[in-house]
């Protein structure tokens, strides 16, 4: 079981919640190899606004349990150069979606999501493949 944090991307969340059978999600099979999970405060919003009252006490047991990374001054300052960098190659991504990848990076952590199109394009964002 390997020890490092990894950030939990909203998809990855999202996909674990709707799947009957847990096994069958990214989530189940990534804590066979991991024990530690952190989630952006920006997936915690992300999350919270589409949840109806039993997701929410769901969703508040859930994010009780793991890390909750802020987005501080760091984290702003890399999702702004991600935001010039994807801007000056003409791959734009939703800002929810940097902000998520700038607090992974600025934590130094990976992160593992299901929109690996859209996080693939932050330079220096290490996705896990598993």
């Amino acid at each position: 079981m390997e020890n490092e944090i990894i950030c939990l991307d909203t998809s990855i969340l999202i996909d674990f919640y709707r799947k009957t059978a847990k096994q069958k999600s990214v989530f189940f099979q990534l804590t066979t190899k991991y024990s530690l999970f952190a989630v952006s405060i920006v997936t915690v919003y992300e999350i919270m606004i589409g949840a109806n009252a039993e997701q929410t006490q769901y969703w508040t047991g859930f994010f009780d349990r793991v890390t909750i990374l802020p987005f501080d001054k760091t984290a702003t300052d890399k999702a702004i150069e991600i935001t010039r960098l994807l801007k000056a190659t003409n791959k734009l991504i939703e800002v929810p979606d940097i902000f998520i990848g700038a607090t992974a990076i600025s934590n130094n952590m990976k992160i593992a999501t299901l929109n690996k199109k859209h996080f693939e394009r932050i330079v220096g964002l290490i996705i896990i493949n598993d």
